[in-house]
């Protein structure tokens, strides 16, 4: 009589995430979708020229004898 109840809560409970599966990091689909979506658009769009690219190197210093 007692393992009905504890068969009906885990029953319950498995039924309550049944409908939405969860990627890595706890997110839901919907969350995913929108991350992916952010991160689609910021691979497209073009990076700025680096202006320290452009710069000559500078010699480093030595270091004192001392």
């Amino acid at each position: 009589m007692r393992s009905i109840p504890v068969l009906a809560f885990a029953l319950a409970l498995a039924a309550c995430s049944a409908g939405e599966e969860e990627k890595p990091g706890g997110v839901t689909q919907d969350e995913a979708r929108a991350l992916d979506a952010a991160a689609e658009m910021l691979d497209k769009r073009e990076m700025p020229a680096l202006p320290e690219a452009t710069l000559p190197a500078q010699a480093v210093p030595a270091p004192s004898a001392s």
